[in-house]
């Protein structure tokens, strides 16, 4: 049985129609005729997480492993205020995240009463759309909710995805739920254009410009894009430099980029600026190429997204190209004229193959230790990367090319990571795996409450006493509020909180524990989550990083 509130049957009753199958939902009064609603039927996969917060970020996981839209659900009040960080990384990461929110009724807000505020337009400028439906009284009311909830959903999918959010007012009585099956209701189709992009120009600035650079940032895995992308390398004088999370890897690319702009000696760094460079997907990690490039702009930077947002990262943009990476990469390819000479991508090369990877005899620390994980991550793992030292230290090592990598690069937060594997963990099949720090992981703690039914999450947890990233930034690493306040150092152990979660929990003191603890950990026949503590010291993994970029010079 249903709610009989007709903008709550609306909204379900589209949601349904456009497919949408998980509804993340956090507890509350106001929002139960729509958790009823949703929970009885048959088509969604009601999950529920009573963290607001921890729930968008569950949700984001969602969508990172089916590619689909999700909804998240929640009350009034400060409840919908708990979804923004969420949100903002919905929004720069291009995932379709749709926020449904119930409201009280418009003529309380502001009065003074119980968990009011206002939420229409909540999220401003990070949500692509943001509707208020009507309460329904009229077949004109009927019209405008439907017209309202189809805006919101393509906007929500149309060009490149982001988040949108429908607010929905409910006046009381809350709990009638008497209806007895959804209404039918229209669903406006939406068709998108291929943009036709005139690919003369660009080639004819391609076979004059030589020193040519293509960067990928954050992408899903591609192989189509990998196989052109290789195709250009191997025909042209290019290169192409990727990061773990371009999902991107191939021998013929360059993946030590960051390690090795700073082995290059400033006097011959300018043999190594671009005069073109392409960029396709989203966030770069490495603030050094950042750096190298706005100090070092480009004769012509052209960035490809299906957007169609202004995106300078370089201070140098001069065309955008509203399009497919792969479409226009494929007719470019097949428009310019081939290098016999190769000056540029080889200089490139030979200096990347100078950067050698952290040997096995370093110091236990928290590069090795992420280090001897991907060394026994195996072939088409799901990897999931935290924010901060956990992203750096990974990019250090070489990576399977069939290991997918997630990372919530869109706002870099220290709140999602955890929530955001837990979410990915309930709808894949197989293994998850999380690399994360000490603050990242006590920060999203409540989000391994009620989740003892996720049974393929494993998770290292890279423990040094505080935010070790803080102790490396110049000029930071000498304050003296560094160890209190800014690093927040702590004595704090994850495993009474595994445990209470109902996970397994290991842990490991030095490179001899780490090794036999492996055998448990990596053991993906084992129908258990676990954590397992990597506890390092501070001090020893801070000169162990400064080492190894003092040996590159």
């Amino acid at each position: 049985m249903f709610s009989v509130k007709k903008n709550v049957l609306q909204t379900v009753a589209i949601l349904k129609a456009y497919g949408i199958r998980h509804v993340v939902m956090s507890p509350g009064s106001r929002n139960a005729p729509l958790m009823q609603t949703f929970s009885q039927d048959s088509s969604f996969d009601c999950h529920v997480i009573v963290d607001e917060r921890n729930a968008a970020f569950y949700a984001l996981g969602i969508i990172q492993c089916t590619r689909k839209p999700v909804v998240i659900c929640c009350t009034s009040g400060t409840a919908l205020l708990n979804y923004a960080p969420a949100v903002a990384e919905a929004y720069y990461q291009q995932l379709p995240l749709i926020v449904v929110s119930a409201d009280r009724s418009q003529e309380w807000i502001g009065q003074m009463d119980g968990q009011t505020l206002p939420q229409a337009g909540a999220f401003g400028s990070l949500v692509k759309k943001s509707v208020n439906l009507p309460e329904i009284e009229t077949e004109q009311d009927t019209w405008f909710c439907n017209r309202l909830i189809n805006e919101t959903l393509i906007a929500c999918v149309a060009d490149a995805p982001g988040p949108a959010h429908i607010n929905v007012p409910i006046s009381e009585p809350l709990f009638d739920y008497s209806v007895e099956e959804l209404p039918g209701v229209r669903r406006i189709n939406f068709a998108s254009t291929e943009k036709s992009i005139d690919i003369t120009p660009f080639s004819d600035k391609w076979n004059h410009l030589p020193k040519r650079m293509i960067i990928a940032g954050q992408l899903p895995k591609s192989p189509g894009l990998i196989e052109v992308l290789e195709k250009l390398v191997k025909r042209n004088d290019c290169i192409v430099l990727v990061e773990h999370l371009s999902n991107c890897i191939s021998p013929s690319f360059i993946s030590n980029f960051d390690a090795l702009l700073y082995a290059i000696p400033e006097e011959k760094k300018t043999d190594f600026v671009p005069d073109l460079v392409i960029t396709v997907g989203g966030h770069i990690v490495s603030k050094r190429l950042k750096q190298f490039l706005r100090g070092n702009k480009p004769v012509n930077h052209w960035h490809i997204t299906p957007s169609g947002e202004v995106v300078d990262l370089f201070q140098s943009l001069t065309d955008l190209v509203e399009t497919d990476n792969e479409k226009f990469l494929n007719a470019l390819y097949n428009a310019i004229s081939a290098d016999e000479q190769r000056p540029y991508s080889g200089l490139w090369k030979e200096a990347s193959e100078k950067i050698t990877e952290p040997s096995s005899e370093t110091p236990f620390s928290d590069i090795r230790a992420t280090g001897d994980f991907l060394k026994c991550l195996p072939e088409n793992s799901v990897l999931h990367l935290a924010n901060s030292s956990a992203v750096r230290n990974a990019q250090l090592y070489s990576l399977d090319k069939s290991v997918n990598v997630f990372c919530n690069r869109g706002t870099n937060g220290i709140e999602s990571s955890l929530p955001s594997a837990i979410g990915f963990a309930s709808v894949y099949e197989g293994i998850t795996y999380l690399v994360i720090g000490d603050l990242s992981f006590f920060y999203g703690l409540n989000s391994l409450w009620n989740i003892s039914h996720i049974k393929n999450l494993r998770i290292l947890l890279v423990n040094n006493g505080g935010g070790g990233i803080f102790h490396l930034l110049p000029g930071l690493n000498k304050a003296p509020s560094l160890k209190q306040y800014v690093a927040a150092t702590h004595n704090t152990g994850a495993g009474e909180w595994v445990r209470a979660s109902g996970m397994q929990y290991l842990s490991a003191t030095s490179g001899e524990e780490l090794s036999k603890a492996f055998e448990t950990f990596m053991n993906e026949t084992i129908q258990e989550s676990m954590v397992l503590e990597v506890i390092t010291d501070m001090e020893i993994s801070k000169a162990v990083f400064k080492d190894y970029y003092h040996k590159l010079k």
